[in-house]
């Protein structure tokens, strides 16, 4: 209860330290950018992948939900300024960890981190999100920066300095014969992929108002009003934070004749699978939204190698 109300504390030391937002400013798009943008000085072992989720609540939110995601190796936190003194006594040191780390500004010397801190891909992508949906200069402003940021100890040269996860890879060995490629896989990055597999929003194909609508309000749609394209094809939506493409399906399938609705069940089966192996191949997860029960069930009992990635969409 104490580390409770210590976090409830913070969170009204947060609001009184926040200047109020003027009428224009969108207030809840600064917060979520300005908490990206100081998760990103900390090292995460996540990726950053919950940061990123919880980046529209309040920073201290943010810090009790992720604190179990950072990399506490690599972090130190000290009670500089006393304030956290009462909250964890008798506490465990996670208690005096998230209070230091959750309050309004950061103090020197209270944080201290070993090593470079690699901004963690989920963040980068979230504020690469951010860059492409706010591209119009009236809505261009500065970020407040929060200063002073995190003390940094040098590393030893002995110690390998910890990076982002990544999927472990066998060493490159030399061909065996003339022909013979690498063996192993080749990790590669975003700015490595090839052109046509970066996102880019373009208009909603057609004129099916509440096909738009179901694709529009896709949970966390980093594009709603758009449609996205991504390695050639137009999708309906796109998560960004779980690199998750999206199509929409508004058939009412049940007023469809049993000849009819097999035709449109085998058809839309083979449009999932040509939009899910163009997906993978540019490294993004992919989705089918529903409007039924009944569609669903239609697609499961016909794709067995699409279960699990058929949704009824309850927003739409």
């Amino acid at each position: 209860m104490r580390f409770r109300a210590c976090i409830a504390f913070l969170l009204h030391l947060s609001a009184c330290a926040t200047p109020a937002p003027s009428p224009r400013e969108p207030a809840a798009r600064d917060l979520r950018l300005a908490n990206l943008q100081r998760a990103a000085t900390l090292p995460w072992t996540d990726g950053g992948r919950c940061s990123v989720h919880e980046a529209s609540e309040p920073w201290p939110v943010l810090v009790e939900r992720c604190f179990h995601a950072l990399d506490h190796d690599r972090i130190e936190f000290h009670d500089i300024t006393g304030r956290c003194a009462v909250a964890s006594a008798g506490a465990a040191a996670v208690g005096l960890g998230v209070c230091v780390l959750a309050a309004p500004e950061i103090v020197v010397g209270a944080i201290i981190i070993t090593g470079v801190v690699v901004v963690g891909f989920a963040i980068k992508d979230a504020l690469d999100a951010h860059e492409l949906k706010w591209t119009d200069p009236k809505d261009a402003r500065p970020v407040p920066e929060t200063r002073p940021v995190p003390e940094v100890k040098p590393v030893p040269e002995t110690k390998p300095i910890p990076q982002e996860p990544s999927p472990k890879q066998k060493p490159k060995q030399g061909p065996k014969g003339p022909d013979l490629p690498p063996v192993g896989p080749t990790e590669t990055s975003e700015r490595d992929r090839r052109p046509e597999c970066k996102p880019v929003p373009v208009k909603h194909r057609g004129g099916n108002n509440d096909h738009n609508k179901c694709a529009d309000r896709i949970p966390f749609n980093s594009f709603p009003g758009r449609d996205v394209r991504v390695n050639g094809k137009d999708y309906d939506g796109l998560q960004l934070i779980v690199r998750t493409l999206w199509e929409v399906k508004t058939n009412d399938i049940e007023a469809y004749n049993p000849f009819i609705r097999r035709v449109e069940i085998n058809k839309q089966i083979d449009e999932a699978r040509r939009e899910r192996a163009l997906a993978a191949a540019c490294g993004f997860d992919f989705r089918i939204g529903v409007r039924s029960k009944t569609h669903k069930e239609a697609l499961d009992a016909a794709a067995a190698d699409l279960r699990g990635l058929i949704e009824v969409m309850d927003w739409c």
